[in-house]
């Protein structure tokens, strides 16, 4: 008989009999279970089109497609690699000048930190269909100028313009160094915390250009040991300012590209500030920056005079824990350069409409729900395309309102996750849609009504392939603790959940300010483990605890200037109610989180001695006083102003109340949460005699990945949950 047909027979009887398929660490970590995705979506801004990046697999080549908003059509490729063997690397990255017609392409993209990278460039003629080198470096960050005739970039810490047409370079800065002065880049804390690189921008005229400069020459260098590089380990060195020291000296400058006069924007009335975001305003001689200071909880929008860089203040907001500009950065100008600003200011995010003056013409949206994400402003209908939560804080959908605040339309029908994006005229919208039982489904519609015109990828191939494992889904419940808080939570039972039966119970939380880990979306590589672990004969849950985001600013601020204390309360209070379930077994609870959740899941195995059984604790931060300025300092100020805050929610300080069992996680190349954090938590441990298990990744960073690192990772720990919970 045919051993392929006993093998399929098998197979069959195997998922029909018992049930389901066992889903394996391999497989989720060599992507068996990916889904698929519109890679480096790009809406055109002069024609009703958009660009995808696809992979090619028959000739093993990128390319970049054009496609019709109306249609959904293909209608060209623009650009493929197999035709130009400078591409053999493939394109990492592209982006279009403001007529359309040139590409910068990049490829062979180097890493330095979280979004940081260094590349080579191509300037690709969509007109004459050639294929230039730009330089013979890697550079950073270039960027076409509004006229498309020049490119503005970065280089070892110094900020360039390139002329396309007589291919020459100017030198804008000239002074800098590395661990010493930075211009037009962020240095590694504003690129962590602040989430951007690229610290300069044109003029809508592209005649100036706008950048920060960073002198970071005071700020503390810390150093990392390299072992595989070579036959002694290497040292890298970088400027990291922890909580409570220097940060770098920044300033403000306007370069003129014609004349190459230089102006330098006076700040002198700020001091000890961060500037976050610079943005030319429509006026291309206005721009616009915001200043903040070191407690990030007053910012100054300031409108600075392009010619005699004279700065006044247009609009002041002021919070009394901090102000979150960050996951609530929409700053838009119109083309009468009034403004949209998104506030947490009545206790929810909320769009507004300011005038050029800084004088508050309209409050857009309003109740006790929260505006996610800001999509655009339709100038012809006086329209705002937005994401909120006004479905539940676990769900997100698209809607569309007037800009008085009037005729608001929901666009998203299917309850989840959606995302949008718009076409340029914004009478299209991509809708990606997802849940907790659904991969992401990705339709075209409208954006009158939102009445879905065609449906592109519905990931039936993953769903499929899924049926054949059976798993088990997340179901989705608010948890009330003794104390009668009230937190979202969802919940995966086996597929064979008895009842009757007592099980183990493993959490996961991540836990920080705003975040948001209990979502009505599809899952990450993550949730495939805890599908696993089910599997195997455990309940996963998850708990968004006080602090975390989508419920407004008093659930989220509440944790302001002592961090890991109601979250460690909420979580270890939820354990005690999930241990009262009768199909729950109270001594076999255990916890699991990464970064803050390793934090987290350290403090909660120390601090709830008695209700958790085991923890893993991956890349934790141990004590905030090791952590970086922008960050700790927003919610905790600095050590030297609330020490108590530090010190009495470290896990650093509570190893003695250890009991249960305990893994310690960590790269040894984190440049984020340096592996500072668990040497220090592992002498703390083997002072106070208590037992432990550690991992240390060499030369890994904060992520833990390459190779069959996560393999390895998390096979390690589903044996430790197996072997003590």
């Amino acid at each position: 008989m045919n051993l392929n047909k006993i093998t399929a027979v098998l197979f069959f009887l195997s998922i029909t009999v018992f049930g389901q398929q066992k889903i394996t660490v391999d497989e989720i970590f060599r992507g068996a279970f990916t889904a698929k995705a519109m890679d480096k979506l790009q809406s055109l801004h002069n024609t009703s089109q958009y660009t995808v990046l696809n992979f090619d697999k028959t000739t093993k080549t990128k390319q970049i497609d054009l496609y019709d908003f109306a249609t959904l059509t293909k209608t060209a490729t623009l650009i493929d690699t197999k035709n130009f063997k400078e591409l053999a690397g493939g394109i990492d990255n592209y982006t279009f000048d403001a007529s359309e017609k040139k590409i910068l392409i990049a490829c062979n993209m180097i890493k330095i930190f979280r979004y940081s990278f260094i590349a080579d460039y191509f300037l690709y003629d969509l007109t004459n269909k050639t294929l230039t080198k730009l330089f013979d470096f890697k550079v950073q960050e270039p960027t076409f100028s509004p006229d498309g005739t020049k490119i503005a970039y970065a280089k070892e810490n110094n900020l360039y313009v390139y002329d396309i047409a007589s291919k020459t370079n100017t030198a804008v800065t000239a002074d800098g160094k590395k661990n010493a002065v930075i211009n037009g880049i962020t240095d590694w804390v504003y690129e962590e915390e602040f989430a951007f690189v690229r610290a300069f921008d044109w003029s809508k005229d592209s005649k100036k250009l706008a950048y920060i400069r960073f002198d970071e020459s005071q700020v503390p260098e810390f150093s990392m040991s390299i072992f595989q590089k070579s036959l002694y380990p290497t040292i890298e060195t970088f400027k990291y300012p922890k909580a409570g020291e220097k940060n770098s000296l920044v300033s403000l400058h306007l370069f003129n590209v014609d004349s190459k006069a230089l102006i330098n924007v006076d700040l002198g009335k700020y001091n000890d500030f961060y500037i976050p975001r610079i943005e030319w305003t429509n006026d291309a001689n206005v721009l616009s920056a915001k200043i903040v200071n070191r407690h990030q909880d007053n910012l100054d929008l300031l409108f600075v005079d392009g010619t005699t860089g004279a700065a006044k203040v247009v609009f002041n907001e002021t919070e009394k824990e901090y102000i979150d500009f960050i996951d609530t950065d929409n700053l838009t100008f119109l083309k009468d350069n009034s403004f949209i600003w998104t506030s947490e200011k009545d206790g929810f995010n909320h769009i507004y409409h300011y005038d050029k003056t800084g004088k508050l013409k309209n409050q857009i949206t309003k109740g006790n729900w929260e505006v996610a994400s800001y999509y655009g402003f339709d100038e012809k209908t006086k329209t705002i395309f937005y994401q909120s939560t006004e479905n539940g804080s676990i769900n997100r959908d698209i809607f569309r309102i007037g800009l008085d605040g009037k005729n608001k339309v929901r666009l998203s029908k299917n309850i989840g996750t959606n995302t949008a994006a718009f076409s340029p005229d914004f009478q299209f919208f991509i809708n990606t849609f997802s849940s907790a039982s659904q991969p992401p489904v990705y339709t075209l519609n409208e954006s009158g009504a939102g009445k879905e015109i065609k449906v592109i990828e519905t990931n039936q191939a993953l769903v499929s392939k899924l049926s054949a494992y059976n798993l088990p889904s997340r179901e989705f419940f608010v948890l009330k603790t003794a104390k009668g808080i009230e937190l979202n939570t969802w919940i995966m039972k086996p597929k064979d959940f008895d009842a009757s039966k007592k099980y183990p119970v493993f959490m996961f939380q991540y836990s920080g300010p705003g975040s948001q880990k209990v979502a009505n979306s599809w899952g990450t590589s993550n949730e495939y483990w805890f599908m696993m672990l089910a599997q195997q004969g455990y309940i996963v849950v998850c708990v968004d605890g006080r602090g975390t985001g989508f419920k407004g600013a008093d659930f989220k601020k509440v944790t302001q200037l002592q961090l890991g204390k109601y979250e460690v309360e909420d979580q270890i209070d939820a354990a005690k109610v999930l241990g009262s379930y009768p199909y729950v077994d109270a001594s076999r609870i255990g916890i699991f989180g990464w970064s803050y959740g390793g934090f987290m899941a350290a403090n909660c195995i120390f601090q709830g001695a008695d209700v958790f059984k085991m923890a893993i604790a991956v890349a934790p931060v141990t004590n905030w006083r090791f952590y970086d300025s922008i960050y700790t300092e927003r919610y905790m100020h600095s050590p030297q102003e609330n020490a108590d805050g530090y010190d009495q929610n470290s896990p650093i300080n509570h190893v003695s109340k250890l009991k249960g069992k305990f893994l310690l996680i960590h790269g040894s190349a984190d440049d984020n949460v340096h592996v500072q954090n668990t040497m220090q938590m592992m002498e703390a441990l083997i002072q106070a005699d208590k037992q432990f298990d550690s991992q240390i990744y060499p030369d890994k960073d904060h992520s833990i990945l390459g190779g069959k690192t996560r393999i390895q990772l998390y096979n390690k720990m589903t044996n430790f949950i197996k072997e003590n919970l």
